[in-house]
């Protein structure tokens, strides 16, 4: 019996809206990833790019479980020589909490250019509203 194999140019994607009010945020971004990478298809195939559109929405509400406000930091460097710099979560929650959904998504994809692709098709939105209404995404229950 012969492993069906996808190609790019068969893929159909499909584009979800998840509600991520109190979701915790590495459960959420777990499942998002999954949906991204095509995990949740038949057709799942790991060197082709065979997930589906991704929008969340109330990421402002999303919740860390334990101290992880106090204690989890985001360290990036600037790219200058002692440019390491460092977040406390408790105010990236607070100032941008679609990049903290970003980050934690963009943990549990591949370190190539196929998750770098993948990751373009994840849109994070602080409120309750998008603008993809005209793709008509289907409501995913976490």
């Amino acid at each position: 019996m012969k492993s069906y194999m996808a190609k790019a140019e068969e893929v159909v994607r499909k584009w979800y809206v998840i509600d991520a009010t109190d979701l915790v945020l590495g459960r959420l971004a777990s499942k998002v990833a999954n949906i991204l990478r095509g995990k949740n298809k038949p057709t799942f195939t790991p060197n082709v790019d065979t997930g589906d559109f991704v929008i969340v929405v109330n990421c402002d509400k999303v919740r860390l479980t334990g101290k992880k406000l106090e204690q989890k930091y985001h360290y990036y460097h600037t790219g200058y020589a002692g440019g390491l710099k460092s977040i406390q979560y408790k105010h990236l929650m607070q100032n941008d909490p679609a990049k903290a959904v970003t980050l934690a998504v963009k943990g549990m994809l591949p370190k190539n250019i196929l998750g770098r692709h993948q990751l373009k098709r994840l849109r994070v939105f602080a409120g309750a509203l998008h603008n993809h209404e005209a793709q008509k995404p289907e409501e995913l229950k976490i």
